[in-house]
């Protein structure tokens, strides 16, 4: 997937989409839930589908539609409203587990085929930690094919679901349950193969919170982050950008296993390497050049 940033932007708002393309976001996450209001889902899916019938073939920036889940009354709606323009892929709230991505993969399949778009070609990003039931499946996701892009998770719903009067504690930090919920989705995502998309920092002028949020998802092993507004995009690119002396270091590490082919084992600057330091440092060149 190679995204670092996902910006949140509500279908209903016409300012905030017109904005949107000026933000550095790698990619847009055009809602249709949450954000949109029951009485304004109709508007909000002819703005979206207006907005990616004019968008820029030349432009870099990915485009993709939360619809809603799969159970509701929009879902077939929104489906119906966004195919035949093609966004580059769906976001999918509240998955109840594998079975979801597949069954929403089937129905976009058919709207690929209706409007000749390359089948496969529209990717899928779960959010996979919306509902208690989801928690007990997340190690399936390797059976969803290549329309999986990533997984991502969430507190917010989740926390409601379970009757949590707080999903963080006093300091900030995410309690016990959901620090339980975000390394599930992390090596749920690697075990499948994809990427893991850290969620988002619900408190928008905290940039320096944000700032510390996403040096720790890094440090994790997660590749983005989700925003839910444009003054957040530049700290969570930077964050996940790999600095110029980390660029530099994979290069040399790259450089000397190809220079000693076979070996498994090498010496730089005073420290071991190994297989996992040339797969580590890979990672950080392939992260380097999506800039």
């Amino acid at each position: 997937m190679s995204i670092r940033s996902l910006l949140f932007v509500p279908g209903d708002s016409e300012k905030k989409l017109a904005k949107s393309e000026g933000v550095p976001a790698d990619a847009l996450i055009l809602d249709l839930e949450d954000s949109v209001a029951s009485q304004n889902k109709l508007i909000a899916r002819g703005l979206v589908r207006e907005f990616l019938s004019s968008r820029s073939a030349e432009s870099r920036q990915q485009v993709w539609v939360r619809i809603n889940p799969l159970d509701h009354q929009e879902a077939g709606a929104d489906l119906g409203a966004v195919m035949p323009v093609r966004p580059d892929g769906i976001v999918l709230p509240k998955t109840r587990s594998p079975d979801d991505v597949e069954l929403l993969g089937r129905r976009i399949g058919t709207y690929e085929a209706e409007y000749e778009v390359a089948v496969g070609s529209t990717r899928i990003l779960p959010v996979a930690t919306e509902t208690p039931q989801s928690i007990f499946s997340l190690g399936e996701y390797g059976r969803c094919g290549k329309r999986l892009a990533a997984l991502t998770w969430g507190a917010e719903d989740l926390s409601a679901a379970v009757g949590a009067t707080a999903n963080r504690d006093g300091d900030g930090q995410w309690t016990p349950p959901y620090q339980l919920v975000r390394s599930l989705c992390l090596f749920a995502a690697h075990a499948a193969g994809v990427e893991a998309i850290d969620t988002l920092h619900a408190n928008f002028r905290d940039l320096e919170g944000l700032a510390v949020s996403c040096t720790e998802a890094r440090r994790d092993g997660f590749s983005g982050k989700l925003a839910i507004h444009p003054e957040q995009v530049e700290v969570i690119n930077e964050a996940f950008t790999p600095s110029a002396e980390e660029v530099e270091r994979a290069r040399r590490i790259v450089d000397l296993f190809a220079a000693n082919p076979g070996a498994g084992t090498l010496a730089l600057d005073g420290a071991m390497l190994d297989l996992p330091h040339l797969t580590q440092a890979k990672k950080i060149l392939s992260l380097a050049e999506r800039k």
